[in-house]
């Protein structure tokens, strides 16, 4: 969303800033822009492609050797379909979050189309309350596909591995830090001067809004910053920015519904 918006919060009580990659991103925000509340789109991640994707397209074009391919992130998806025509039949899927969830849905991958396995608890959408889901022994001796950035959590992995269960991971993209240019200072720097709550959808994000405030703002950046309102996903998300200093913090079901019940109630 263009800087525009920051100056329509000058006149409004609350700035939503969303800070998933903007790809993510734009959809949540238009849609609380039409329910009148000022928004930002000021990404904390920026999603990239892989320099190879070879390894990924050997994977996709053997997905019928696996009982069930697992992503990690609606990146995980999106990236995955970008090589992927169709969803071979008698494959499930499994996703830890709703967003992921959605994001196979946008490829025709539904309840109604292929066998969805996702966590029950939405306060909690990660690999331990997906685990809690799979049918492990009726996996085990089978072969399993996670697909996932270039770096993360080895749980997943290694829970199935215990089971008895082949994995293969492959990457899928890669995740990094936008940079820090000065058209991106200028827009921090305002957003430091407005009242805002913050979106965060994940740990990493908000180590890197940490990263670009000190080196915009300095300490006393951080420790106003540090007083602001984030608004977070899982109880993971929640725990990092307590552990940071952030004095409230919301915590939300999975989901961009969820997300938007909680910034609907705030005044």
């Amino acid at each position: 969303m263009p800087a525009p918006f920051l100056l329509l919060a000058r006149l409004s009580k609350n700035l939503i800033v969303i800070t998933r990659p903007q790809s993510q991103a734009e959809s949540l925000a238009l849609r609380l822009i039409a329910l009148g509340r000022a928004v930002c789109v000021f990404p904390l991640l920026d999603i990239q492609p892989l320099s190879d994707p070879s390894q990924l397209k050997v994977c996709l074009n053997n997905l019928s050797d696996y009982a069930m391919v697992a992503f990690v992130s609606p990146n995980a998806v999106d990236a995955a379909f970008a090589f992927l025509p169709k969803w071979p039949r008698g494959v499930s899927a499994a996703v830890v979050g709703e967003g992921s969830r959605q994001a196979l849905a946008r490829h025709g991958v539904t309840d109604q189309t292929a066998t969805v396995l996702s966590p029950i608890d939405t306060q909690r959408t990660d690999s331990e309350t997906l685990l809690e889901v799979l049918d492990l022994p009726a996996l085990a001796g089978k072969k399993v596909l996670i697909i996932r950035a270039e770096t993360g959590r080895e749980l997943l992995a290694d829970r199935l591995r215990e089971a008895g269960i082949t994995v293969d991971q492959v990457a899928a993209y890669r995740r990094g830090s936008p940079p820090l240019d000065a058209e991106r200072r200028e827009e921090l720097s305002q957003l430091l001067e407005v009242d805002c709550d913050w979106v965060i959808t994940s740990s990493e994000a908000l180590r890197n809004l940490k990263d670009d405030v000190e080196q915009v703002a300095g300490t006393s950046g951080w420790e106003q910053i540090q007083r602001a309102t984030v608004i977070v996903p899982h109880v993971r998300i929640e725990e990092t920015a307590k552990n940071m200093g952030f004095q409230h913090v919301i915590l939300t079901a999975s989901g961009d519904e969820a997300l938007v019940t909680a910034i609907q109630s705030r005044p």
